[in-house]
């Protein structure tokens, strides 16, 4: 991705560690505890190892010349058609996932995340967070199912603690963010995109599986979603229409 390989490469770290960060399907609105020891490293179309590696281990997995991405930074040539009209969905998705959390008696909850459940809420400049180590937590709005309740599983909102997450700048030159642990661990790159945000493409690995699936080989576990700068080190991974539990999943990173 030829644009933000120009401006990650003047970044002074070349690659981060990853941490451990993510969550488990809770059974109440919020979940207390991480889950341990399920670190795992791996791209979205390249396999990781077998192991949890270390930072160092991570660091140094072979990257082709031409970057993860194959040399392009034009994230339409790599998500799904049907993924792509995720996006195109943005607007409904911030508009029904959130009513749905306040209609539900979540209100008071939603209004104090401020500007992370603010759709216009996203900065120019400085999109690409620099590579190192996060936190960052999941917030879940609306139920995935139309007419789900609670007794049937679904929750209108979910609200998680902050955990790890990295951004690491690849030997080729791509930015990946990673969470790394739970029962949801998300890997994807960071494409160029407009002037407020980048789009993610992604896959997630579950349980205790070691790797990420390709992205495109499993479609339940395929993402799509755009990372906005919302304050001065502060961004948000909007994730419109997730395959599994909600209408809008929103990923907070924080330094």
């Amino acid at each position: 991705m030829r644009s933000i390989r120009l401006t990650a490469l003047a970044l002074t770290a070349a690659a981060a560690a990853l941490a451990a960060c993510g969550e488990n399907s809770p059974a109440t609105p919020a979940e207390t505890s991480p889950a341990a020891g399920e670190a795992a490293t791996g791209v979205p179309g390249q396999a990781a190892p077998e192991a949890a590696a270390t930072p160092e281990q991570a660091a140094a997995q072979p990257v082709p010349d031409e970057g993860l991405q194959g040399g392009t930074d034009d994230w339409r040539t790599v998500a799904s058609a049907a993924d792509a009209s995720l996006l195109g969905r943005l607007d409904q998705a911030w508009r029904l996932g959130r009513a749905e959390a306040e209609d539900a008696g979540f209100a008071q909850q939603v209004e104090a995340l401020g500007p992370l459940v603010d759709p216009n809420a996203g900065l120019t400049g400085r999109l690409q967070p620099a590579p190192g180590t996060y936190r960052c937590r999941t917030i879940k709005l609306g139920r995935r199912v139309e007419g789900q309740d609670a007794n049937s599983g679904g929750l209108a909102y979910v609200a998680y603690p902050f955990f790890a997450c990295s951004v690491e700048l690849t030997p080729g030159g791509d930015l990946v963010l990673t969470k790394t642990t739970g029962s949801q661990r998300s890997r994807g790159l960071l494409y160029p995109d407009t002037d407020r945000r980048l789009v993610y493409v992604g896959t997630q690995a579950w349980g205790d599986e070691a790797t990420w699936p390709a992205y495109g080989a499993n479609r339940d576990r395929d993402q799509v979603g755009v990372l906005e700068r919302i304050g001065d080190t502060r961004w948000r991974l909007v994730l419109p229409w997730p395959k599994q539990e909600a209408k809008l999943e929103l990923l907070e990173i924080v330094r």
